[in-house]
Formats: structure tokens, C-alpha cells, sequence
């Protein structure tokens, strides 16, 4: 049984002034998109500037979400890391916090082989009996779970059960459907690509826009999911300039933006990452106005 069907938020992590979690926004936050019909919850993503949270931060924020989420909807803990053994302690912490499943990013920067790839998820595996779900970003990691590996891993773990593709690439996923034979679940990790996935086989997005539009990236996943192949695509359409604008820059730099200019403040980011250039600011806040988000 899949983790969730339908949009799962790849929340942000809002900080106060001094760049320290906030976690009674985080509150807010958390239940405002459960208010939303979000079908899962997915904290301390990349979204989530987790590469910037301490080991104790990451571990407490997965704490306090579960803890506000109480099992309404699931909460996915993003627990990946470049160095296995530290994976496999927060993927640990994580399950024994409550997490309901785990996404884990293929380690970045090392650029690990596949056989490489299939050890680091084979340990992580090891440690924890909760549903897996591999994170594939080549984009951002310099690294790739080919297909094939893919399916190794799902035969070979049980508790592998699916995919983020955020590999941007339609040939990939069908080839993934394939040699899984379906047997697999795989959430969109472009927002700009949920109908296509979806129309390959797929079963949900883990998306950026659900930050500002929980409600209808939901309606656009379960209209295809429910048979309403037409609205779900038009929905696709009216999303992608919004889309555009939350990637101008990289991911979270627009979306911390874009909720700031909603009224939730949110914070800003830790370095390395920077504030947005103001004419991306003007094109995002242009973007989300005709898309209807009010300002405030």
C-alpha cells in the first residue's frame, strides 16, 4: 500500500530573525496545509534546507512535525546525506520519532557508482522498517539511480517501495515503470511534469508549489487520478508561469519569496543560499497574482 496518493508539500523551514527554526510558524504552517487537503507531509527536504540544519535541528524539526501533524496525514522525513553512516542515524532518529516513511537523496557530490547506490540504500534499509521512498535528483547530486538499480533495490528491500523522479526526463520514468512492472511508486519531483508523470503511471507529486497552492495542486492530482484526465491538464497549464517563477532561482530561495510575499513570514535562509534578486521577486509576485494567490 503506497505511503500517499495524490500532493505531498515539500514544506519550507521558516526561520525568525536570528535564523533559528520557528516552530510555531512552523505550526501554522503545518496546519494550514492539512486545512488544505495536502496528502502528505514532507519535512526537511531540500525544500526544507535541511544541508543547513544541524543534526539536532534536523532531528528536532522531524519531532516537532510529527508531533503537530498527529497522524492526520503521513509525515515523510527527508533523511538523506552524502555520508551513509550519518543516513542511516537520521533515518534511525527519524523512524523512532514517528515518521511515518523517509525520503532519502541520493549521496551528493560524491557521485557514487550504482553499485555504490545500491549499498548506501541496502544500509540504510538495514537500520529501519518503514517505507522508503529514493530520492533522484541527478540535477542537484551529480548522481543517478538508473533504472534498472531502481529495481533492484525495490526486489531486493521490501521496504523500498518508490521513488521521487526528479530527473526531468519522460523515457526515465517509463523506462523505471518498466522494469519494476509497475510494482512501484513514483511521485513527480517536477511540478512542472505531474500530469505527464502521472500519465506514465505515476501516483502524486512531492512539490514546491504546494507551499502556496496546497488545495489546488491536490484538486489537479486527484482529477487525473480520478478520471478527469482534461481539467487535471488545463490545471497543469494555468500552473506552469507560477512554476517558472518558484525555479527562477534556485529551490527554496523563490518559495521562502513567494510565502513572504503571502504574509506568512517565513524568514529568510541560511548561507550559502541568498536572498532573491529583486526583479526575480517582481516576477514571481507578477506570476502569483495572475495565477490568484493574494498578496498581502
Amino acid at each position: 500500500m503506497a505511503l500517499f496518493k495524490g500532493a505531498g508539500v515539500a514544506l519550507v523551514t521558516p526561520m525568525d530573525e536570528n535564523l533559528e527554526v520557528d516552530y510555531g510558524k512552523l505550526a501554522e504552517i503545518l496546519e494550514d496545509q492539512i486545512k488544505n487537503e495536502t496528502d502528505s507531509i514532507i519535512i526537511t527536504g531540500t525544500t526544507g534546507e535541511a544541508s543547513t540544519l544541524t543534526l539536532e535541528e534536523h532531528l528536532e524539526v522531524i519531532r516537532a512535525a510529527v508531533d503537530i501533524v498527529g497522524k492526520r496525514v503521513p509525515v515523510i522525513a527527508g533523511t538523506g546525506s552524502n555520508c551513509t553512516k550519518t543516513a542511516v542515524e537520521l533515518s534511525r532518529q527519524a523512524q523512532l520519532a514517528g515518521a511515518d516513511g523517509l525520503l532519502v537523496v541520493t549521496p551528493y557530490y560524491n557521485k557514487a557508482t550504482q553499485k555504490g547506490l545500491m549499498s548506501h540504500y541496502i544500509e540504510i534499509a538495514k537500520h529501519v522498517d518503514i517505507p522508503i521512498i529514493m530520492y533522484n535528483i541527478p540535477g542537484r547530486t551529480g548522481c543517478r539511480i538508473e533504472a534498472a538499480t531502481a529495481a533492484a533495490l525495490n526486489r531486493e528491500v521490501e521496504h523500498i517501495v518508490g521513488m521521487k523522479d526528479a530527473v526531468g526526463d519522460i523515457s526515465y520514468t517509463l523506462k523505471l515503470m518498466e522494469q519494476t512492472q509497475g510494482d512501484f511508486d513514483v511521485y513527480s519531483g517536477e511540478d512542472g511534469q505531474v500530469i505527464p508523470l502521472l500519465a506514465c503511471g505515476g501516483i502524486g507529486v512531492i512539490s514546491v508549489l504546494s507551499n502556496v497552492a496546497p488545495k489546488f495542486t491536490h484538486d489537479m492530482v486527484m482529477n487525473y487520478l480520478n478520471g478527469n484526465q482534461k481539467e487535471a491538464l488545463d490545471m497543469q497549464i494555468k500552473a506552469l508561469p507560477l512554476v517558472d517563477a518558484l525555479f527562477c532561482e534556485v529551490n527554496p530561495i523563490p518559495v521562502k519569496a513567494a510565502m513572504n510575499l503571502m504574509g506568512w513570514n517565513v524568514g529568510s535562509l541560511r548561507a550559502p543560499l541568498s536572498s532573491m534578486e529583486q526583479q526575480n521577486v517582481e516576477k514571481l509576485a507578477k506570476a502569483m497574482k495572475e495565477f490568484g494567490i493574494p498578496l498581502a
